[in-house]
């Protein structure tokens, strides 16, 4: 039998790698594509869609928590299992329509993991095939501590599926992950503990919008565990513990799960990329500003796995593949690829929403600024609601009033901050925000009030 021959071959099925799949082959190039996951890709199988659908109903409970005494009489109750039940809806015809979608265009699948043999080799599934151009698009996975008893410890998707809550849970890790997943359990009567190696959770966001949520954490009876590494994790007759070293210190926890929410790395340890002569680093698969491999030209690489400007979110994973696809269709009109503001959102309650630069970033690259920051804003939006935890910080280019950075908490902090990557992106000062009109009442309208002091 010879060897399979492809004009594409990508490696990954989510977002990044379907688009770039279907592009190449609606326009007529023969086509390959391997997960060795199930078809779809994490955000829809087991990521953001899974846990937003869970996210509903720790939503409820926390926003009648905050209404008793004010009209709520009684908490709701929930079953997990019922939500359990309404999340399968969404996901379980995921991998097959996919694969439906792919199968239409004619691209051929494979269920496994390739290899690079060579520059333009690949073995996948006990078959050696060549392409002319590989896209690797695999996306992120959990990192796995080197502490004794890591495998005790569970995942992110293993949270997205648990039958049943149990009452007590500690998350290694206060990034975006466990930062979500904590406050869900959490808001749902499971006694949380939290343990991190830094001084603070989400290290990436302002430290003015994160220390009024760990507020809001600790009124929920959530315990945190700074400046301390996990060094082991055992199972007891009844629970698990953690231990990790604080300083001199040897902190334990017990709980009865532990999730390792430490981090996500590049999914790319099983594809032999030296073999194939593909440069990487820790962040990824090296590209340049067309997303091409440097070492290896006929190599392409976007989404969360690629070490290129874009964040880890899933809109880059739409975006950056129409710039490899216009390389691999050699499009007259490509240019290389310049990045629209990038707004990112922790889904907690409240949430937290940033997009620009940070305070100190701005200043590092030599802005005059003007920075604005309040905390417990006292306005009708947050008042109505009794939510406590209500603030920003605003970082504004002095010499043209463009804004520069905006970081928000409250409870609708994913939809502000839309308004001002918009804004970014069409290069609005304040003064243009100040002069709009916004529905009343409403979260929007509240921005220019952050601007104009006449307005609240």
């Amino acid at each position: 039998m010879g060897i399979e021959a492809y004009d594409v071959f990508v490696i990954g099925t989510g977002t990044a790698g379907k688009s770039v799949a279907k592009a190449c082959a609606e326009a007529g190039k023969k086509v390959a594509i391997a997960d060795n996951r199930e078809f779809g890709g994490t955000c829809p199988n087991r990521g953001c869609d899974p846990k937003k659908v869970l996210l509903g109903i720790s939503e409820i409970m926390d926003s009648a928590r905050k209404m008793q005494g004010k009209g709520i009489i009684k908490m709701p109750e929930f079953s997990w299992e019922d939500l359990q039940a309404y999340k399968k809806k969404f996901v379980d015809a995921i991998p097959a329509a996919t694969e439906k979608d792919l199968q239409k265009l004619g691209i051929t699948m494979y269920h496994q993991s390739p290899m690079f043999l060579d520059e333009n080799t690949l073995s996948v599934e006990g078959k050696t095939v060549k392409a002319k151009k590989v896209v690797i698009a695999t996306g992120h996975k959990p990192l796995k501590l080197n502490i004794p008893g890591i495998d005790l410890a569970l995942l992110s998707e293993d949270f997205l599926n648990l039958p049943k809550l149990p009452k007590s849970m500690i998350f290694i890790g206060a990034g975006y992950i466990g930062m979500e997943f904590a406050h869900m359990a959490a808001s749902l009567g499971v006694k949380v503990t939290m343990i991190d190696m830094a001084s603070r959770p989400l290290t990436n966001f302002e430290k003015a919008i994160v220390d009024p949520l760990i507020e809001a954490f600790e009124a929920l009876d959530v315990d945190f565990i700074f400046n301390a590494g996990a060094s082991k994790i055992e199972k007891l007759q009844k629970y698990f513990r953690v231990s990790a070293k604080q300083g001199d210190k040897i902190i334990e926890a017990k709980a009865e799960m532990i999730f390792n929410t430490a981090g996500r790395v590049p999914s790319i340890d099983e594809l032999d990329l030296e073999k194939g002569k593909v440069s990487f680093t820790k962040k990824g698969i090296s590209v340049n500003k067309y997303l091409q491999n440097p070492t290896n030209k006929n190599v392409y690489a976007c989404g969360d796995v690629s070490d290129s400007e874009g964040l880890p979110l899933t809109p880059l994973s739409s975006f950056e593949p129409k710039t490899v696809i216009a390389q691999l269709l050699k499009d007259k009109n490509n240019k290389e690829i310049s990045y629209l503001p990038q707004p990112s959102v922790v889904f907690t309650s409240p949430q937290l929403a940033s997009v620009g630069l940070l305070e100190e970033e701005a200043k590092a690259q030599g802005y005059e600024i003007v920075v604005e920051e309040k905390k417990n804003l006292n306005w009708f939006n947050a008042k109505r609601i009794n939510e406590k935890h209500y603030g920003y910080k605003t970082i504004v280019d002095k010499k043209t009033n463009r804004i520069l950075g905006a970081h928000i908490i409250s409870p609708q902090a994913g939809e502000m901050i839309n308004l001002f990557a918009m804004a970014m992106y069409s290069k609005l000062t304040t003064d243009d925000l100040k002069n709009m009109l916004f529905t009343y009442p409403t979260w929007g309208n509240d921005l220019r009030g952050w601007f104009d002091n006449s307005i609240e």
